[in-house]
């Protein structure tokens, strides 16, 4: 009988101890285990923020507003001068030139004379604003939404503002950055069409106000979708979509290691990464990235969308590469150890640009799935003119 009662007791306890190790195991596998980085279509509609509801009224007040240069310091320029819709809401320079200059994208010249500098960094495009920041795995918060090359701003209600502000952008010299906000929002207290628009978009007892004015231009901003490119269609379910050849360049964007970056709806893993691309020869002084607005990582830019590549050449931060082609052997190069920044060390490169595999071979079957990403059904459409009575996207022509 004690026998019998030992054997019970020692079943018990190894089929306790016995499923215990395991179970414990596979749970420390579950929480190491790493998300594999996937693409997907972008979204057929747009979330907006619950403080800035989307309304007609609202995406016409700050439409007008984007092409008004009653925004800049000198009046001279508008969102619209360096984000036209001729270039795919980019521009067609490595980096912009604002305030004091004429004319636009590659014809575009500072004034004589000048003391104004070079905007530092190369004019990403508004289209799919809306989705910057969507990844799949996640819920989607707009007010959390990353801006800027550096990702100083979030939400594009906060990005709206920051160009006003900045000298080389729209502020000029004649006001402080302190001052300018202050000074367009009496200018546009100042014209009775503005006053009725912005009532008409927010019915306050006092609706022109620098909010406000963020709110408007954020409310046109995600009306600047592009959606429904041939890759979206192909993700949705046309598997005819795009070519044979498009989805190899797709599998080998994949296997090359591009994808570990450049992922979710919008291409992009949003997130800070070292890459050592050259620095452009018009800037007096090095670009630190997140460095310059007192975060730690030097060098570091922000991954940019793939989408509509077509329209917004040159590419990287600062407008270093001409062509696709050009960005893939910068690379390349990388890959093979090569080094095109003095300034940053090569392991200081970012380990998942380092363990890239890219072969001069491979770069047309990607360049012609990146163009499967292009959607020309945005819109393009101009104001004949705006409230202020200035020219419609400033001095451009």
């Amino acid at each position: 009988m004690k026998k019998k009662h030992l054997e019970l007791l020692l079943f018990i306890f190894v089929l306790f101890f016995g499923c215990k190790g395991p179970k414990s195991e596979e749970v420390k596998v579950a929480t190491n285990s790493k998300i594999i980085p996937t693409v997907d279509a972008l979204p057929t509609h747009v979330v907006h923020p619950k403080d800035n509801p989307s309304s007609k009224e609202k995406e016409t007040l700050g439409k007008l507003l984007f092409y008004d240069p009653i925004l800049s310091g000198n009046k001279d320029i508008s969102c619209a001068t360096c984000h036209h819709p001729e270039m795919g809401y980019a521009e067609f320079l490595d980096i912009s030139i604002g305030t004091n200059a004429k004319g636009l994208g590659s014809k575009r010249a500072f004034n004589s004379p000048n003391d104004i500098p070079f905007v530092k960094r190369n004019a990403q495009t508004v289209l799919n604003t809306a989705f910057n920041g969507l990844q799949s795995h996640l819920t989607y918060v707009p007010e959390n939404a990353t801006m800027f090359w550096d990702d100083r701003a979030k939400s594009l209600e906060k990005q709206a503002i920051e160009p006003i502000k900045a000298l080389e952008e729209m502020r000029g010299r004649n006001f402080t950055e302190d001052e300018i906000l202050h000074i367009v929002v009496e200018r546009l207290r100042s014209i009775p069409k503005y006053r009725d628009l912005f009532m008409d978009a927010f019915n306050q007892s006092e609706p022109v106000t620098i909010e406000n004015l963020g709110k408007a231009i954020a409310a046109f901003e995600r009306t600047l979708v592009a959606n429904n490119s041939r890759f979206d269609q192909y993700m949705r379910g046309d598997s005819r979509a795009i070519s044979i050849s498009e989805k190899d360049g797709f599998e080998l964007f994949k296997k090359v290691g591009c994808i570990n970056c450049h992922n979710g709806p919008m291409f992009s893993d949003y997130k800070m990464h070292v890459l050592g691309v050259p620095e452009n020869n018009k800037l007096p002084n090095v670009d630190f990235g997140m460095a310059d607005i007192g975060k730690k990582d030097s060098f570091a830019f922000r991954t940019p969308t793939l989408r509509n590549l077509r329209f917004t050449a040159p590419y990287m931060h600062n407008g270093s590469f001409m062509t696709l082609r050009r960005v893939l052997e910068f690379y390349e190069d990388i890959s093979n150890n090569v080094q095109r920044n003095p300034n940053i060390e090569p392991e200081r490169l970012d380990p998942l640009v380092r363990e890239l595999k890219l072969s001069v071979k491979e770069m047309a079957l990607i360049i012609s799935f990146l163009n499967t990403l292009n959607d020309e059904e945005f819109d393009k459409s101009i104001p004949e003119n705006v409230p202020s009575g200035l020219p419609a996207g400033g001095l451009i022509n």
